[in-house]
């Protein structure tokens, strides 16, 4: 199985090269791209904290810039960003605690040419804890393993400790030794700066010498002036909020405007490049809506220059038909998320596990994912993405890094490396249970679970003195075309083991709304996608509570042992990828049988482009905002002798 599934994603990849004309007979504003992309944006250009769409996540990609730590795929773990960072030294204290000595680079400036300084990063790490954010509606950063995190949240001191500010360009970082090992140990101080002054007018970051905290600057107000109304105005008013029109900003681009469907961006004139010292070179971008039925033809006629993140299968053969126009080029890329049914287990219609189980035997997702995207999807069995490094891996798409002896006649190294590889090989997922349809199996679980069927056909149990039926209710996209495949090969399984299934197409804003628990939740299931953060820590998932009680924050499944693998996992040393593989293995042994969710499929995604586009790499991104950069409207550049695109490979 292993090796079948490394056969379909190396062939799905195949197709990777793009082709590019020699002439074109297209006309272009070389100043100009339109991208287009098939899910909506909600205009969160700021932070993850108010909701987490991936075409957000692109704009922000876009907008903010210059943290402290960046993601190298070569090495497969995060390495301070050295456009950003001048110089780090690494201190451990006598409790064992782990501490960054930072000093920044002196050349970072705001979209307005002002200076970027210590305080900006330290204003981000408050906001980022910040209980207000939940009284603006948000859900803070956890951030846990900063020293003094907890003091500082209960209100024991009136600093953040694991946070310091020494000079203008000195910031001191210290993680609590509790949270450590951890395998992404530097994505722990993943922050962007933020603007203070946008973003908390009349507050200021001070720090005494115990570690930073916020203050107003009139110390004649008496009443704090950070506050949850405070961030509803400045952050999320509609019209002039920072969350969908950040004024101040530091990537590479700026926001001009934003009309709740279309942002519209350009060059910002003081970013100073990126770790590569790439620099934007088209100076205006135009990112929207790509409805599926008409983005290719919208391509063709030159209203966009970029289609990114094309799934649908019909929209995808289109695409690579155009191909033979010779104006257009393609590339595909491993997903890194994933489709599921998130399931809102405080409903006690979904809270037991054999219901779970029993909903997830009727859904024929093999027939589902053929029809929607062709070879161009896989069936996922547990919370990972088949773009992740630790999936790759484990299926052979990816060779383990294990180093061979430099002399290979060094027979007890030779054999300590062939007994290394031999564990990465015996690595699997074959312990999952694949899902597939079978309406015995999902009969026999509610059964055992005390569900029975009453005489309407449908399943109910008595709960708390109360009868609760399996009458189910799941929202999905509006625009897509979940319910047509949900009626072909869900429902009719679903009402064959007694389960009624009832669906609701709604605005995308407001299906995140009702996930991220911001509006009423009276569905059952959600059906959406998401894709993973580098930092793969599933335990930031889990609110634990007084009592120590762990809680999946969206979809309220209070599995103990799911958290307990999450926690084990992430505190691996750094390095030891071994380890960390084989504990990722029991976490998705573990999803896979409790499902919080239903993972669905995973994918390949396809971006179609006009040739003219140029050393556009988004393969070797995370997203096309971080691949724009660099890349530029024109004819290809000549490449010089002997040079190909290995450079370009990541």
């Amino acid at each position: 199985m292993k090796k079948l599934i490394a056969l379909l994603i190396v062939a799905a990849l195949a197709m990777t090269a793009a082709v590019f004309a020699e002439e074109t007979d297209i006309e272009m504003d070389l100043d100009h791209l339109v991208v287009g992309n098939p899910t909506p944006m909600r205009g969160e250009f700021f932070t993850e904290m108010w909701g987490n769409s991936t075409s957000d996540i692109d704009v922000r990609s876009l907008v903010h810039g210059y943290d402290i730590v960046m993601w190298n795929a070569d090495y497969g773990a995060f390495i301070p960003d050295e456009s950003v960072v001048a110089e780090i030294e690494y201190l451990n204290d006598e409790n064992a605690n782990r501490s960054f000595h930072i000093t920044l680079a002196d050349d970072l400036y705001w979209s307005d040419g002002s200076k970027i300084t210590a305080w900006d990063y330290a204003f981000s790490y408050l906001l980022s804890i910040a209980p207000e954010v939940v009284d603006a509606g948000g859900k803070p950063i956890r951030r846990e393993h900063l020293l003094g995190y907890d003091a500082y949240l209960n209100g024991e001191v009136n600093y953040l400790a694991g946070v310091q500010v020494f000079a203008d360009d000195e910031l001191y970082i210290t993680l609590d030794h509790r949270y450590l090992p951890f395998f992404y140990e530097l994505g722990l101080i993943m922050c962007n700066p933020y603007p203070i002054s946008v973003i908390a007018p009349g507050v200021e970051v001070r720090d005494d010498g115990d570690g930073v905290y916020l203050a107003n600057i009139d110390e004649r107000i008496e009443e704090p002036l950070f506050t949850g109304e405070l961030l509803k105005q400045t952050v999320l008013d509609p019209v002039n909020g920072y969350m969908s029109h950040p004024s101040l900003t530091c990537g590479p681009y700026k926001v001009i405007s934003w009309d709740g469907v279309t942002v519209e961006l350009e060059i910002n004139p003081f970013f100073k490049g990126d770790h590569k010292g790439d620099m934007p070179l088209i100076q205006y971008l135009t990112y929207t809506l790509a409805e599926n039925d008409t983005m290719i033809e919208k391509l063709r006629n030159n209203e966009f220059g970029l289609l990114n993140k094309v799934l649908k299968l019909d929209s995808v053969e289109a695409g690579i038909e155009l191909q033979t126009e010779d104006a257009f080029s393609m590339t595909n890329y491993l997903r890194t998320g994933m489709s599921y049914i998130s399931f809102i287990c405080e409903h006690p219609t979904v809270a037991e596990e054999e219901v779970r189980q029993a909903i997830a035997w009727c859904l024929d997702r093999d027939a589902l994912i053929a029809e929607y995207t062709g070879d161009n999807g896989l069936r996922v069995d547990g919370y990972y993405g088949l773009g992740q490094w630790m999936y790759r891996v484990v299926m052979g798409v990816d060779t383990p890094p294990v180093q061979e002896p430099e002399d290979k006649t060094d027979t007890k190294a030779m054999a300590e490396y062939e007994e290394e590889l031999k564990k990465w090989e015996e690595l699997s997922l074959d312990n999952l249970v694949p899902y597939t349809v079978d309406t015995d199996k999902a009969s026999e679980l509610l059964d055992k679970a005390g569900w029975t069927l009453n005489e309407d056909g449908v399943r109910e149990k008595e709960i708390d003195d109360e009868v609760i039926t399996l009458d189910l209710k799941l929202i999905y996209p509006e625009g897509n075309s979940t319910n047509e495949l949900f009626e072909k090969y869900f429902i009719p399984n679903l009402e064959s083991v007694g389960i009624k299934l009832s669906m609701e197409a709604v605005p995308m804003n407001e299906l995140l709304s009702r996930y991220y628990k911001q509006g009423e939740r009276d569905m059952d299931m959600i059906y959406m996608a998401s894709n993973f953060d580098i930092v793969f820590d599933p335990s930031v998932n889990f609110i634990v509570d007084e009592e120590g009680n762990p809680n999946w924050a969206y979809t309220n499944d209070t599995d103990e042992e799911l958290y307990r693998l999450a926690l084990d996992m992430t505190h691996t040393e750094p390095g030891a990828a071994l380890e960390y593989m084989q504990k990722w293995i029991k976490f998705q042994e573990r999803f896979n049988t409790t499902l919080p969710m239903l993972p669905v499929y995973g994918n390949v995604y396809f971006d179609f482009y006009t040739s003219m586009l140029q050393e556009y790499y988004v393969e070797a991104n995370v997203t096309w905002g971080q691949a724009i950069i660099g890349a530029f409207l024109g004819e290809p550049l000549e490449e010089a002798e002997d040079e190909g695109e290995e450079e370009f490979i990541g």
